[in-house]
């Protein structure tokens, strides 16, 4: 890594030039940041199945692009107007923002903030991005793009991090395992005594045992047809496993067959697979389930059965598991800073930047949880 001049940086990057293509190693140019930006060191990141999406071109087609949206880093410089971070800040780069001043924080309802919002434009809030290869912008992956060995942001979606938290710990947390782990505790209350089911168990999935096992659930039962993720779902709190290969029984009926025909009183469809959203519907009791619907998929449209909704079930979507950068995440990161969460669990592989595309062949591995990117 060198710096061109004293304002742009020249650094490598895994860039995506065409949906469905692997991403290429290339020298970009990385601007200084304006204001109210900061432009952060990338130290760690993570691979995310939504970065496999992003690399197929969903939810918005744009290239070339960088991919990533799970990582930490070092703070190398600051823009004007930025009072809150400085140079040598550890940061991890989020996707949402919270300005606490518009309607929906004001809400505490919603970690969906109107002015730093989740963005799918590619580019910064201004419009415009900050990395580029010979004279080409390229798009940002939501805000940030973690496969960089630089990155712009927006300050208010950097949130500093606990030196006691690991830089692997960290870059989990940008994603997956807080959606899980958020989702039982900000978009919908697990009570203690309660039981949940979890289809996937991923780290979105294990995020969500986590969560309900801290709430109190009674029973958490863990869905998944890789049978290497039993172990991983008992250190997050499992009680019980169900493989469905094999059976001739849907998801839901073998949930219902552990719980005396009643189904769970929370189920949260991990995988994004469309054909389980009702599988997650229908697991769940009549007249008081609540369905929670958490993962992403190549499919954004499915067949969608009604009459299981209409007999008094919940249906509830999830980005990020409701959980506010500033109000929420701390709590998160204190946790894992008093090691309370079994995080090391999560981490199965790593790669370099360099060798992201291995990183890849890993997620396909029966064993592989999450795959790290060391810089």
């Amino acid at each position: 890594m060198t710096k061109s001049n004293p304002s742009v940086i020249t650094c490598k990057a895994a860039v995506v030039w065409k949906s469905g293509e692997p991403p290429k190693i290339e020298e970009i140019q990385v601007d200084p940041p304006k204001a109210s930006e900061v432009r952060v060191k990338m130290l760690r990141a993570s691979l995310c199945h939504t970065d496999i999406l992003c690399c197929h071109g969903l939810p918005v087609p744009l290239f070339p692009r960088i991919p990533g949206h799970e990582g930490v880093g070092m703070v190398e410089s600051v823009g004007e107007n930025v009072t809150n971070l400085k140079e040598g800040d550890i940061v991890m780069p989020l996707y949402l923002g919270e300005c606490g001043e518009c309607l929906n924080c004001i809400s505490g309802k919603t970690n969906l903030c109107h002015k730093y919002p989740l963005g799918f434009s590619g580019l910064l809030l201004d419009g415009t991005s900050r990395m580029s290869i010979r004279g080409e912008a390229i798009y940002h992956h939501f805000s940030c793009s973690t496969w960089s060995e630089y990155i712009v942001i927006e300050a208010p979606y950097a949130v500093k991090v606990d030196p006691r938290v690991s830089l692997p710990h960290a870059s989990f947390l940008c994603c997956g395992f807080t959606t899980g782990f958020g989702a039982t505790w900000r978009e919908i209350t697990v009570e203690k005594g309660s039981t949940v089911a979890v289809l996937g168990l991923g780290a979105v999935g294990l995020g969500v045992a986590e969560g309900a096992r801290m709430q109190g659930a009674s029973r958490i039962i863990g869905v998944d047809k890789n049978e290497m993720k039993r172990k991983k779902g008992e250190a997050f709190g499992i009680t019980e496993f169900i493989n469905p290969k094999g059976s001739d029984k849907s998801i839901s009926d073998l949930i219902k067959e552990v719980t005396a025909g009643l189904g769970v009183d929370y189920c949260f469809e991990c995988t994004g697979v469309p054909d389980l959203l009702n599988e997650a519907i229908e697991a769940s009791k009549i007249g008081l389930g609540t369905s929670v619907l958490i993962g992403a998929g190549f499919e954004t449209s499915g067949d969608f059965k009604y009459i299981p909704l209409i007999c008094g079930r919940t249906l509830k979507g999830s980005v990020y598991g409701g959980v506010r950068p500033k109000s929420d995440l701390p709590l998160l990161l204190e946790k894992c800073a008093n090691k309370e969460i079994p995080l090391d669990e999560l981490i199965t592989h790593e790669v370099t930047l360099d060798e992201i595309n291995k990183g890849f062949e890993y997620l396909k591995h029966p064993d592989c949880v999450k795959v790290v990117v060391k810089f």
